[in-house]
């Protein structure tokens, strides 16, 4: 019996117009080739699981939509129809716009049907090994806050030089937000406040 999660009902309708026939349709195709798929609800967008592994999710912005596979790094993309193939990415397909966008059913069913494979077997993409000594850490940046950082260079250029540490304790906090009005607003005061050479917990410095 298919799995539907009300948020992910919710989610459609409130996107914007040119997203919605996008992420009905993918949701479908999710749905026709993975029966078991249980829909569920992570870092404010659908996320589709299978096995009790995530498999694949999708979201829309104010332009586009994505669609993007967990364990796109292992997937043999033999229709090339992947435009980058990290876990981190949550877009796999590009920037969507339109249902014409996306690849044929059959190509996209096909990529659906070995990530489910994936998952009956339980592979798991490999962990990135630690850095090395003295190796400069890097933190993976959502593509949410990059989209927001283009629109405010002196922002952008501030985060760009912040630490390691200073720059997962916002990623955390936006990542933390229950909702996703609450993460906008978290990011909309970390904008001004990165802007101002600020870290996460500025207040607290001299306490």
């Amino acid at each position: 019996m298919p799995q539907f999660d009300p948020r992910v009902d919710a989610y459609i309708e409130k996107s914007a117009d040119f997203a919605k026939p996008i992420l009905l349709h993918l949701r479908e195709l999710v749905h026709a080739a993975c029966p078991e798929v249980e829909e569920t609800w992570k870092w404010s967008f659908p996320v589709f699981v299978y096995k009790g592994a995530i498999m694949c999710n999708m979201a829309a912005f104010k332009e586009h939509a994505v669609f993007g596979f967990w364990k796109a790094a292992l997937l043999s993309d033999v229709d090339n129809i992947l435009t980058v193939t990290d876990r981190q990415s949550m877009g796999h397909l590009g920037k969507l716009q339109s249902v014409k966008d996306l690849p044929k059913n059959t190509v996209l069913k096909k990529y659906i049907k070995a990530a489910m494979k994936l998952n009956e077997d339980g592979i798991k993409v490999p962990a990135k090994p630690k850095p090395a000594a003295g190796e400069k850490k890097e933190v993976i940046v959502p593509a949410y806050f990059i989209s927001e950082l283009k629109k405010n260079k002196d922002a952008a250029k501030v985060f760009k030089a912040f630490s390691y540490s200073n720059k997962r304790e916002y990623i955390e906090w936006f990542e933390d937000a229950k909702t996703e009005e609450t993460r906008n607003k978290r990011m909309a005061q970390a904008l001004e406040w990165i802007a101002e050479g600020k870290s996460r917990h500025w207040k607290y410095k001299n306490c």
